[in-house]
């Protein structure tokens, strides 16, 4: 069922009260937070963030299942004449990410990784306590009328974590007419929220190439098929894909991140290996990537004498987030904190984000929170910035009670 999307946000609680309500209990979020800053899991090796994500909502009341998707956590509260689910009642979802990257920290912090290679560099750790400060006020006195699912995912840094659950049956076993998300952005100011309905953030494939030649002595090269020289060309020629065959109101993204090849200044190497990214924001601008980039690979070396082996990996697709609910998103946040806080003009990230299969089976939406004045993203100096934990949380709180107003 398509939830009413004409809810008075009025009809809410007013914001004031879930303010005071979170800021009771703030500093033993935010200490939760550090908590799991300092001991960092990486994707699908979630176990400790698990468990006491689980313990949490089972203290406050809410049923609780674990084990999805290995170290996922789905937990449900019940409440109002539409609990349990009957004719006309509503449920709602909201999924929190809860997995490190493999970065060496690098910020100074007294609450710094103590997992070595392992750190929290995209606020994940934020993002769980984010959602916990929300669920606690929301089991001890949220105003709602249905059902409400909290989704702590697992393995959203390698793009699997989504996909696992949805495999194993998580809208089927937990139904919801509607799932939303947020992730913290650094370079908005913080605490203000923004929303974009349609395409919010890029499709992300993975291109790896090598380039086959023949080595040889460095000072005899008329000897060899330089693989060296053929990748240079390619590299240039990866640009025009976009500069010339992707139209120019569309986006599209190649980056080449990675080249290795040869070991010494007198040696002609066999070969070339690359490793390239491919971003879009919709499935015709990917399509069209997937094809001429390994075509131009192959034209390019065999230019050269050489040959091309094309590994071209489909990641995850563009985030599309539904309009009506990012509509709703956006009234919520406008009611509860006013238009100031609210970016007017927020525009499509070409970062990428696997809630995106999530929104391919529900409709919902995926919003952003500025952190601040931060480091960037999966940086070694990055960290999420706590201020943003109350109004974050004092959000998802405004957000459920509307979706599922009385």
């Amino acid at each position: 069922m398509e939830p009413p999307m004409n809810i008075n946000v009025k009809d809410a609680q007013p914001g004031d009260a879930v303010e005071r309500g979170i800021g009771a209990y703030l500093d033993e979020i935010v200490a939760l937070r550090h908590d799991l800053h300092q001991h960092p899991e990486l994707s699908f090796h979630e176990h400790r963030t698990s468990d006491i994500v689980a313990t949490r909502l089972k203290s406050w009341g809410y049923e609780v299942e674990t084990g999805i998707a290995g170290t996922g956590v789905v937990a449900t509260l019940n409440r109002g004449e539409g609990s349990p689910r009957g004719e006309g009642s509503r449920q709602i979802g909201i999924r929190a990410d809860m997995d490190a990257l493999p970065i060496e920290e690098a910020t100074g912090l007294a609450h710094a990784s103590t997992n070595r290679g392992v750190m929290h560099a995209c606020g994940h750790d934020g993002h769980t306590a984010i959602l916990l400060a929300a669920a606690r006020y929301l089991a001890e006195a949220g105003r709602f009328d249905g059902t409400l699912r909290l989704i702590f995912q697992p393995a959203e840094e390698i793009g699997a974590g989504a996909r696992k659950m949805l495999s194993e049956g998580l809208f089927e076993r937990f139904p919801v007419d509607a799932v939303f998300g947020l992730h913290n952005w650094p370079g908005v100011p913080s605490g203000q929220f923004g929303f974009v309905a349609g395409s919010a953030m890029a499709s992300v494939d993975q291109c790896n190439i090598k380039i086959v030649g023949k080595g040889g002595h460095g000072a005899e090269p008329q000897r060899t098929v330089d693989p060296v020289l053929a990748t240079a060309s390619l590299i240039t020629a990866l640009q025009s894909v976009v500069s010339r065959n992707v139209d120019p109101q569309e986006m599209a993204v190649v980056t080449v991140g990675s080249i290795h090849g040869g070991s010494a200044s007198n040696v002609i190497p066999e070969s070339v290996a690359l490793k390239l990214t491919l971003r879009a924001f919709n499935e015709t601008v990917r399509g069209l990537l997937g094809e001429r980039v390994p075509a131009l690979a192959r034209a390019q070396a065999e230019s050269f004498g050489a040959t091309a082996e094309v590994d071209y990996r489909r990641g995850f697709p563009a985030l599309i987030n539904h309009r009506a609910e990012t509509d709703l998103a956006r009234s919520v946040a406008l009611e509860a904190f006013g238009a100031g806080q609210v970016v007017s003009d927020f525009k499509p990230r070409t970062a990428s984000e696997d809630f995106a299969f999530m929104l391919e089976q529900k409709a919902g939406s995926y919003l952003f929170v500025g952190n601040g004045d931060s480091a960037p993203l999966h940086s070694a100096t990055y960290d999420f910035n706590d201020a943003i934990i109350a109004p974050a949380a004092r959000y998802w709180v405004r957000l459920v009670e509307t979706f599922l107003a009385r």
